[in-house]
């Protein structure tokens, strides 16, 4: 293949990455009246939600049970459910945070393209973006790589839901990685699921054994509660000694009767925007994936007959690059539940580190009402025009990155990029010049929580 561009394509706003912020942010694009095109370098939408097996969607809720995402993130719950792909909100039996969203990712695959489809989405499945012209602070295309050549895409307004920054990196903006001083992200993991589990045997056993779980699991009402996440089994993972470091065992039921998301393996000191960290990362990963599943079938009980069923197309990265935007949402921010005049999403989960290094997860709880606002300026970039960002590279310190990064914020901020870009080409402005009441009545109008 050469360098030469096969084809080009126009368009008002150009979205790159299709996961749950690229998939609202698209859909938000779509409906609002621009030309939108997204794309995605996997054949199917979804992101760390399909590719990763980032499962459940945790979570629309604050930890009271006050419910402050909804918007299209909500809608699509509603369509799952409809398919009956998802029970909707229930407990989070663990009892880490109010509720979680369980959904079938196959159904969510093709629900997803059937929604940017009914809002006139263009979709560029299998298409890598490598190249990014700027001219005067401003993209004017991107070129992305694909089996039938080098297709160049030219926008007015640009959306980066790449998880890992890359449009912004590529055109120049400033973009900040893992914690301040030696830069180190939270580790990633390889997911996958178990089938032949016996949950019923799994419920019984916490409910005879409560010391040996999470302490704010609701045991009281477990017995009328369908099982949903299961995190502890502290004896049984120490006894076992392996080399992961991780401090307990955590899984999540379904989608089937009789299935798990297991959500323990753990690849520490190693750069999710660098290709032979990642090659590295998949490799240990997937060893590590076979040796939890022995450990899981030979020493829990309810495990005995289970087998691997899926695991991860790659595995799941929890931070990466993100943005050094027009504001850094600190974890002050978070846990004062802050508020800000130019808010465009909220969130109720806590701040959730995953150490960098040890094996420990640093968790730290919102105040006041337990939610906390993101101002629309952590979606723009400093530097580049016509450029917006929605999901897990918002501009927000490592900290607070470990609540941003989680799907259902990731949907309301990627709604908000979405708005904001129709807004924008509707009124022929930049990004910055978006009027913040008209972004908030327009989100107001399609079913945001914004107070």
């Amino acid at each position: 293949m050469t360098n030469q561009i096969a084809s080009i394509i126009e368009a008002d706003v150009v979205v790159v990455g299709a996961g749950p912020a690229g998939i609202h942010a698209a859909l938000a694009a779509g409906r609002g009246g621009a030309k939108t095109v997204l794309i995605e370098r996997y054949g199917f939408a979804g992101g760390m939600s399909t590719a990763a097996l980032v499962y459940p969607w945790m979570t629309f809720h604050t930890t009271e049970g006050k419910q402050v995402i909804k918007g299209t993130g909500q809608e699509m719950v509603d369509r799952l459910t409809a398919l009956n792909a998802s029970p909707g909100h229930v407990r989070d039996t663990c009892g880490f945070v109010h509720t979680i969203t369980p959904f079938h990712p196959e159904v969510y695959k093709v629900l997803a393209v059937d929604m940017l489809k009914e809002a006139g989405v263009r979709l560029l499945f299998h298409s890598f973006v490598d190249d990014v012209s700027v001219k005067d602070n401003s993209i004017n295309g991107v070129t992305v790589t694909t089996k039938s050549g080098r297709i160049k895409l030219k926008g007015r307004i640009f959306i980066d839901t790449s998880g890992d920054a890359d449009l912004a990196y590529l055109s120049g903006a400033p973009v900040l990685q893992g914690r301040e001083g030696d830069h180190l992200t939270q580790p990633m993991t390889m997911k996958f699921r178990m089938r032949g589990v016996n949950l019923s045997k799994v419920k019984a056993y916490i409910i005879e054994h409560p010391d040996e779980f999470y302490h704010k699991t609701p045991f009281d009402e477990l017995p009328d509660l369908y099982l949903s996440a299961v995190q502890g089994f502290y004896k049984h993972w120490k006894e076992a000694d392996l080399p992961i470091k991780r401090d307990q065992v955590l899984f999540f039921s379904g989608p089937e009767a009789d299935e798990v998301l297991v959500n323990m393996t753990r690849i520490q000191g190693l750069d999710g925007t660098n290709v032979e960290d990642l090659t590295l990362a998949e490799e240990l990963g997937r060893k590590q994936v076979l040796m939890v599943a022995d450990f899981m079938k030979r020493s829990l009980p309810g495990f005995e007959e289970a087998s691997i069923s899926q695991v991860g197309t790659q595995i799941g990265i929890r931070e990466s690059r993100r943005i050094e935007g027009q504001y850094i949402l600190s974890m002050h921010d978070v846990i004062e539940g802050k508020r800000f005049e130019d808010v465009i999403a909220r969130s109720g989960y806590p701040i959730d580190v995953h150490a960098p290094s040890g094996n420990n997860v640093n968790v730290s709880w919102i105040e006041g009402d337990g939610a906390y606002d993101i101002p629309y300026r952590c979606l723009l970039p400093q530097n580049i025009d016509n450029l917006l960002v929605g999901g897990r590279c918002i501009s927000t310190s490592h900290e607070a990155l470990g609540t941003t990064r989680l799907s259902p914020s990731c949907m309301a901020t990627g709604q908000a990029s979405g708005t904001a870009a129709a807004l924008a080409i509707k009124h022929n402005i930049s990004p910055q010049d978006v009027s913040i009441k008209e972004l908030q009545a327009l989100l107001y109008q399609n079913g945001a929580i914004l107070d």
